[in-house]
């Protein structure tokens, strides 16, 4: 089932996400449904708080980025098979230079800006069998980890870049939250009456 994306200015967002257990209401169907929102709508990631859910769970597909043609043929079959669902994950460590990519999210349609992140991650997760894992990630993969995981953290990719830029787009985040804005997936909208 295809669930609504949570729009910019609700509180799930700006919360904790808590950790869950194997006995977690319907499990499976929560990540059934959360692959077939983020497909849906042409996402590489989603977290669980934006389906409206404060828990610590998101998945990744980086496959729509491996057909960059300034990859290099081994970083394109990486990200064309990457898919996996974290669970209860933790950033152990962030190391490497940080460099930019212009990152965008479901929960802000029609945003993008340059963000900074470090370009190597190391995070312990459990799978969708509650198998727990130590794995580390470079490049792509790595920042579209970082992208998730700051969501069940509380943490927004808008809430990285300089007050200035926070500036020049805050009557469009003020727009989202109110619902005037135009996207091809539904979504839950704060301030909006209704569903668009």
């Amino acid at each position: 089932m295809i669930l609504p994306i949570v729009a910019y200015g609700d509180p799930v967002l700006r919360k904790e996400a808590q950790e869950i257990t194997p006995d977690y209401p319907k499990l499976e169907e929560v990540i059934e449904n959360m692959w077939e929102t983020m497909y849906n709508a042409a996402g590489v990631g989603l977290a669980a708080p934006q389906v409206g859910l404060p828990i610590r769970m998101f998945m990744i597909d980086t496959e729509p980025f491996s057909d960059d043609p300034d990859l290099s043929e081994q970083e394109q079959k990486e990200l064309a098979g990457f898919k996996k669902a974290f669970i209860n994950a933790q950033i152990i460590e962030e190391t490497g230079d940080e460099w930019s990519f212009n990152e965008g999210c479901l929960s802000i349609p029609n945003v993008r800006e340059d963000v900074f992140r470090p370009e190597k991650v190391t995070i312990q997760y459990q799978d969708e069998n509650f198998k727990t894992h130590t794995e580390t990630y470079d490049g792509l993969i790595a920042r579209v980890i970082q992208h998730e995981y700051d969501h069940i953290e509380g943490i927004l990719f808008t809430d990285k870049i300089s007050s200035l830029k926070k500036r020049l787009i805050k009557n469009k985040l003020n727009n989202i939250s109110k619902g005037k804005t135009s996207v091809d997936y539904r979504m839950r909208f704060p301030d909006a009456k209704g569903r668009r």
